[in-house]
């Protein structure tokens, strides 16, 4: 059996992560038993959800356990398989965490699934055809619920998450507007993701500014928000939105570090009578294989084309994992792990 590069978590942040919240061991890969599938990682998701999990704090899911291997999305491919639907060389999606290998135990359910990489690139199933697209499709369909003419705005709009929403958005018929960080990710934004708008959040010092922004691009006011970032762009948005508007509360990665996120006019709540409704994807199983086939069909047809930034090798990832937290990556996070 292979040896097996590991990043585990050795120490919980004390306000914001570093690197040296990790560490990077190798380790023999156990020897397989009935129904268990070594699958060799190609890549590794990176996502903020992480940075909640490295806390030992209530929340939607337990805590990372220290001296574990990091959770984490991975895309595969089987190496040997004591599980009778699994053959080696089979494509596969999984959780085989921060490492180069896994053992799955396959009998259990969801722990492993098959893909088709014909049309769709094998790394797009970490991104727009994985989580982060299903999440997309969740938050707008389920819950903003948009009707054709709709205004409905997305915050980190160029990340997994935002470029997906943009192509199932306009593929309703909305007028759909992004709030991204800088000038390249705005042009990105609305020359290859299609958005009809977008509003670069770092030319904006206050809420305010950032509302009159919004108005701009938004005359007929805001129907439904899909929030992934918090603090000053919710404050902004809720300043724009209309009357019995949604809001689909994906992330609030401007909190991430722990410190408290509070609103400044949470009476436009009551004011506008909104619906405003946090979600976790993997709490929706049963919306994933419709929203994965729309998703397929979007990248197969050239409507959705994501952009993903790619670092190498394993040793990379707890840098490239800091880099996302900043906004640093463009689309989607990954790493590489395979030469």
């Amino acid at each position: 059996m292979p040896t097996n590069q590991q990043v585990l978590l050795d120490n919980r942040p004390q306000g914001e992560a570093t690197v040296d919240n990790f560490k990077l061991v190798t380790t023999e890969t156990p020897a397989l038993t009935e129904n268990q599938v070594l699958v060799r990682h190609h890549f590794l998701s990176l996502d903020p959800y992480m940075r909640g999990r490295m806390n030992d704090s209530k929340s939607y899911a337990a805590s990372q356990p220290l001296g574990e291997v990091m959770i984490g999305g991975t895309v595969g491919e089987v190496v040997e398989s004591k599980h009778p639907k699994f053959q080696a060389g089979d494509k596969v999606v999984g959780m085989g965490g921060w490492q180069q290998y896994s053992v799955v135990d396959a009998a259990q359910p969801g722990a492993l699934r098959k893909v088709d990489t014909t049309h769709v690139p094998l790394s797009y199933y970490l991104g727009a055809v994985g989580m982060p697209g299903v999440t997309a499709w969740y938050g707008l369909v389920k819950i903003i619920n948009p009707k054709p003419g709709d205004t409905v705005v997305v915050s980190a709009a160029t990340g997994a998450v935002g470029s997906a929403f943009a192509a199932l958005a306009k593929a309703r018929g909305c007028h759909t507007v992004g709030i991204a960080g800088g000038p390249e990710k705005c042009k990105y934004a609305v020359e290859e993701l299609g958005f009809d708008a977008c509003i670069d959040y770092k030319l904006h010092k206050d809420m305010y500014s950032l509302a009159k922004a919004l108005k701009e691009v938004c005359p007929k006011g805001i129907d439904g928000y899909f929030e992934n970032v918090g603090g000053m762009v919710l404050d902004a948005v809720l300043l724009r939105m209309n009357a019995f508007g949604r809001i689909a509360v994906c992330g609030m990665i401007a909190g991430y570090d722990g410190q408290p996120l509070p609103l400044a006019n949470p009476a436009l709540i009551l004011v506008n009578r909104l619906k405003i409704e946090g979600f976790i994807v993997s709490e929706h199983m049963e919306v994933w294989p419709e929203a994965l086939t729309e998703l397929g069909t979007l990248v197969a047809t050239g409507k959705l084309r994501p952009r993903e930034t790619v670092a190498e090798g394993l040793a990379a990832a707890p840098e490239a994992f800091m880099g996302l937290l900043k906004g640093k990556n463009f689309g989607k996070q990954l790493v590489k792990l395979i030469p």
